[in-house]
């Protein structure tokens, strides 16, 4: 049997949703945050590969940054995956903030992903 789904999972399906028709075959900059770390991917939904990704619980990075949780955090994953996706040859992708407000920690990523050279 089937279960309810939560307001979070209906949330993300309708952003994903919105994001499919407007992507126009560009990849997608999926965001996933938790309380103690930050992920970013590019993502090709046409070919269902990952092009290039970046967390806070890389080990290089696990060095540098106090934790994973704050917004300095999430400029140096934009940066960075914004620097992989470019040298993977993407340089326009559309923002998935997977049900996310777009403030904080997102907002952070999605500015230095833009000062990277990616073009959202």
């Amino acid at each position: 049997m089937a279960e309810k789904q939560g307001a979070e999972d209906r949330r993300k399906a309708r952003v994903r949703r919105a994001i499919k028709k407007a992507a126009n075959g560009r990849p997608r900059l999926s965001v996933f945050r938790s309380s103690k770390q930050i992920y970013a991917q590019i993502i090709d939904d046409v070919r269902g590969v990952t092009l290039a990704s970046a967390s806070s619980v890389e080990k290089d990075l696990r060095s540098s940054l106090k934790t994973g949780a704050t917004v300095e955090a999430a400029k140096e994953i934009g940066k960075l995956v914004a620097e992989r996706a470019t040298k993977a040859g993407v340089t326009k992708v559309i923002f998935d903030r997977s049900g996310y407000l777009f403030h904080g920690r997102v907002k952070a990523l999605a500015d230095a992903a833009r000062e990277g050279g990616l073009d959202f």
